[in-house]
């Protein structure tokens, strides 16, 4: 995980005030459309009084994103510098797919300040802990996606101190920490493997 780029201090408020002209709180979706994320789910979301639904990414299911969540805000595929800017202006993250084993983008969300919203299934159950950095919600459930983000729609105090736990979190899997832990496991297999034969011989 890059902590460096993805960073709550590339929040932009000239991005903010093109994005939500009116205050609103900006929930954000960025990944690939297609029909397995089931980003149509954040129709409910976009329904939310005050809340702007943004959505960044591309792909075969974009038009039935499109005609299921109208009043989203499609940024289409970003990168770089740009796409860390837009994790910053946000103000919630959601994450919709039930079937990632992983998740990187909720990652990246996190070590960017933001709360995550996700599916209690797959990767997001060891990367968002429930009421600390973020909720889990029932798979595939549009109301518990929409009760969440107005509990934290409703709660600035919550909203920051989930981000502030999601982005120690990721401190702690930033990818010279994951590389020292993946080769402190290959040391100790090496050296039990030479415990076993020195015992051997």
């Amino acid at each position: 995980m890059d902590s460096s780029r993805f960073d709550p201090a590339k929040r932009s408020e000239q991005l903010r005030r093109e994005l939500a002209p009116g205050g609103e709180l900006l929930v954000g979706y960025v990944g690939r459309l297609a029909v397995e994320k089931r980003v149509d789910l954040l129709a409910q979301v976009a329904q939310l009084p005050g809340v702007r639904v943004v959505i960044v990414g591309r792909g075969p299911a974009e038009e039935t994103v499109r005609r299921a969540v109208p009043s989203a805000l499609f940024l289409g595929q970003r990168g770089g510098e740009g796409l860390a800017t837009i994790y910053a202006s946000l103000d919630v993250f959601v994450h919709t797919g039930p079937f990632d084993t992983f998740g990187q983008t909720m990652q990246e969300a996190a070590a960017s300040g933001l709360p995550v919203i996700a599916p209690a299934a797959g990767g997001p159950l060891d990367l968002v802990q429930d009421g600390v950095t973020g909720f889990l919600v029932a798979p595939g459930d549009p109301a518990a996606l929409a009760s969440a983000v107005s509990r934290l729609a409703a709660d600035p105090a919550l909203r920051a101190a989930q981000g502030r736990a999601g982005r120690r979190v990721v401190l702690d899997r930033s990818w010279p920490v994951m590389c020292d832990e993946l080769i402190g496991h290959y040391e100790a297999v090496l050296e039990t493997e030479g415990t076993l034969r020195a015992e051997a011989a």
